[in-house]
């Protein structure tokens, strides 16, 4: 495979709420980081956008997956609102066709039937936040209806077992991308490489006194969830949904 063409972006860095914990378990595997990034610039013809909701939690994967992919492969940009004047070159990008943007949905198209015909390398643009963030960003960004919306089809489970995903099937951000790039490339090593960094993260965190957490689909299912049951009839329905292994 060809190296892959120079890029137009540059990554920004996140917040630097999450650096320190991130940064920690990188200092460990360091030996390891500049062998993802080689194998990575010989592996990826794609662009990867991804949009960071800020949030005061640390434990987020996007600031992994910034550090494991070349640095003209990543963009990362942090807000929730993106006007076409006051991102242009964004509005360039989602007005391409090569742009593909990941969001579940009845409009979406499964991942692995997508065709880019395009010249150009295609664009993955990926959203980041909580599951109402996400939905917040996708629905109120009007440059988001341009590119092709697309989805995985997957029933792996989440590596990311430090935090509570919603589903059995719920993936964090960087898995999200791992499991993309893996099928746009058609190449499984991509997925494993990327998610070495997660898995070294839990472990790190796991063994300094963090505790594995299942879904709130496992939970819910088997009676274990201890929380007060939402008096919000639109959360409570979507408990109701799990339950009833109905896709929300």
């Amino acid at each position: 495979m060809q190296p892959p063409s120079e890029g137009v972006f540059v990554s920004i860095p996140a917040d630097t709420s999450s650096k320190n914990l991130h940064l920690l378990v990188y200092n460990s595997a360091s030996s390891r980081e500049k062998h993802m990034k080689e194998l990575l610039t010989e592996q990826l013809s794609l662009q990867l956008h991804c949009f960071l909701v800020k949030e005061s939690r640390v434990l987020r994967t996007v600031p992994l997956l910034a550090a494991c992919l070349p640095p003209d492969k990543c963009k990362i940009l942090v807000g929730r609102r993106f006007s076409e004047d006051r991102y242009p070159e964004l509005a360039a990008v989602c007005r391409n066709p090569s742009t593909l943007i990941l969001y579940p949905g009845a409009e979406a198209t499964n991942l692995e039937e997508v065709t880019v015909m395009s010249s150009s390398p295609p664009v993955m643009i990926i959203i980041d936040g909580t599951w109402s963030q996400a939905k917040d960003i996708f629905y109120k960004n009007s440059l988001f209806r341009f590119p092709k919306q697309v989805q995985l089809k997957t029933n792996i489970s989440s590596q990311y077992v430090i935090r509570t995903q919603p589903t059995n099937n719920c993936l964090s951000t960087l898995e999200c991308a791992a499991v993309a790039l893996t099928i746009m490339e058609k190449n499984k090593s991509i997925q494993e490489t990327i998610l070495r960094p997660l898995q070294a993260l839990c472990s790190f965190q796991l063994q300094h006194g963090a505790q594995i957490h299942h879904s709130k689909e496992h939970l819910l299912k088997n009676g274990l969830y201890d929380k007060p049951m939402p008096k919000n009839k639109r959360k409570l329905r979507r408990m109701e949904l799990l339950l009833n292994n109905v896709k929300i």
